[in-house]
């Protein structure tokens, strides 16, 4: 049975008092003939014109602010589109209407009201309210509140700053911080430019499964699952690719897809164990072209979302107009740690360079994990500008071709920017030979509880084998892209419901 604080007792007597009053705090029905930005730009308006036709309107919206003053009360209400004041007179309303909504009414209320705008004395488009009803009661106060000094008057607002709080009650969080808000309509406009993108330039957007009977396209460890009926485990998607190239084979030449992935991974500021990604499959295209287009999409988001392509990210400017710096990842880690990686051919001998420069080695990682590690730590966090990292080791990256001449390296890029991953990318391996011998190759190479490890899949294989034409392939996390957009420090803080450990009593 709910315990209740002292605070909520007092609303829950409102209410009763409220309904042995023959007034229901949960109404079914509500009125609005305008937002409260339409009410606004409707009054302003009217008011360039002269003024001479009045501006009625039925508002609804949050109750966010309240100070009485006697016989007049000003309030602020909130809805989906801003926040407007109201003006409650008691001339207007009556002594008994106007001692009922400051005495039952409560911050964070939805309530109705009805009137005709005017502008006050300080300039503040206002409704003068002629009559008001609850639509709904909030029993529990919006979390904390600040005081705030308007007009020589101290006027109580409900705040919430507390991340973890705001992440747990993410409902409380968005009625309460508008900016927080603006977050999310930012990722709804950046996903709708994304595939407004795609689809002009002939991608078809399609669903593949979430739940795989054999997991695979990532170096990630799953979330397994188990279908009752079939006797069967299964696996939460760690990525779309294998099923879309598999589209590839059927002959449809681009595709692509925006949803979750699952990766039973590490939790901190770029990772979540569930988040959104964006892959696409470009028939007869390589590497080159497709970052091309990886250029060309973040600048158009940019354009769409921002009206700009110039961003500021934790306080450094961040210019996203193409061409974006490209970077051989030997070069690019020669430069930060000394190590040139083509003289240390074996996982011994690069893990023996890599002591020499103090650092904790895993004896059993192979050579292509090391160098992923030295990428991590020594080159990833400079790369503040867009940039493209290239020529992938092979052993890392079993979906991707060779270069050609050499067999080690891959034709694979990432895009970093803000000192983190933004999009991974390569010439999608078409040979089924070739797969299937690194399928086997990673086997041996990787412990069975490696998640680097890729599993074999047959199916795929066969899929390939019926000829899959040469292609590039993409992947992006758009809560990355989405975190460089709105300025924000952590994924948790575009993820409306992230993953956070149960707390502890």
């Amino acid at each position: 049975m709910t315990e209740y604080t002292n605070l909520e007792k007092i609303r829950l007597e409102k209410l009763q008092r409220l309904r042995r009053e023959g007034i229901e705090p949960y109404p079914t029905r509500a009125q609005r003939t305008h937002t409260s930005l339409e009410a606004i730009q409707t009054f302003e308006r009217s008011e360039a014109a002269g003024g001479a036709d009045p501006v009625r309107a039925t508002l609804v919206g949050r109750l966010r602010s309240m100070r009485p003053m006697g016989k007049i009360t000003f309030a602020h209400i909130e809805d989906g589109y801003g926040r407007v004041q109201l003006f409650l007179r008691q001339n207007d309303l009556g002594e008994d209407q106007l001692a009922h909504f400051t005495r039952d009414y409560d911050l964070g209320d939805f309530v109705q009201a009805s009137g005709e705008m005017f502008r006050t004395r300080t300039g503040e488009v206002t409704l003068r309210v002629e009559s008001f009803r609850l639509l709904s009661k909030a029993i529990t106060p919006l979390p904390a509140a600040k005081d705030e000094l308007v007009d020589g008057q101290v006027v109580r607002h409900a705040v919430l700053t507390d991340p973890e709080s705001r992440y747990r009650q993410r409902y409380a969080d968005l009625a309460v911080n508008p900016e927080v808000r603006q977050i999310f309509q930012t990722r709804a406009a950046v996903t709708r430019a994304l595939r407004d993108f795609l689809d002009s330039r002939g991608f078809l957007e399609v669903e593949t499964p979430i739940l795989q009977p054999l997991y695979g396209g990532a170096a990630a460890r799953p979330f397994i699952t188990h279908h009752n009926q079939l006797k069967q485990d299964l696996y939460l998607r760690i990525s779309f690719e294998l099923y879309l190239k598999r589209l590839l084979v059927g002959n449809l030449e681009r595709v692509y897809e925006i949803g979750r992935d699952f990766r039973n991974e590490g939790v901190d500021r770029t990772h979540n164990p569930e988040f959104t990604m964006l892959e696409f499959y470009w028939a007869y295209a390589d590497y080159e072209q497709v970052m091309a287009l990886t250029e060309e999409m973040v600048v158009y988001v940019a354009d769409r979302v921002l009206g700009r392509r110039i961003l500021t990210y934790q306080g450094q400017e961040i210019d996203l107009n193409p061409p974006w710096r490209r970077l051989r990842m030997r070069d690019g880690l020669l430069e930060k740690t000394g190590i040139d990686i083509d003289a240390h051919p074996t996982a011994e001998s690069l893990a023996q360079a890599m002591r020499q420069l103090n650092l904790q080695v895993d004896p059993k990682a192979p050579r292509g994990k090391l160098i992923d590690s030295l990428v991590g730590d020594f080159l990833e966090p400079t790369l503040l500008q867009p940039t493209f990292i290239y020529e992938y080791p092979r052993d890392i990256t079993p979906l991707a071709k060779s270069i050609p001449g050499s067999p080690h390296l891959v034709e694979r890029f990432e895009a970093f920017m803000a000192g983190f991953e933004l999009c991974n990318a390569f010439t999608e391996l078409n040979d089924p030979l070739d797969q299937e011998a690194r399928f086997i190759e990673m086997g041996r190479a990787y412990a069975a509880d490696d998640e680097e490890r890729h599993p074999m899949d047959e199916d795929y294989l066969r899929a390939m084998r019926y000829g899959m034409p040469p292609n590039g392939g993409f992947g992006m996390g758009i809560d990355r892209l989405v975190m460089l957009f709105t300025d924000s420090a952590n994924i948790r803080e575009v993820i409306l419901f992230p993953h956070l450990r149960e707390r502890e009593e």
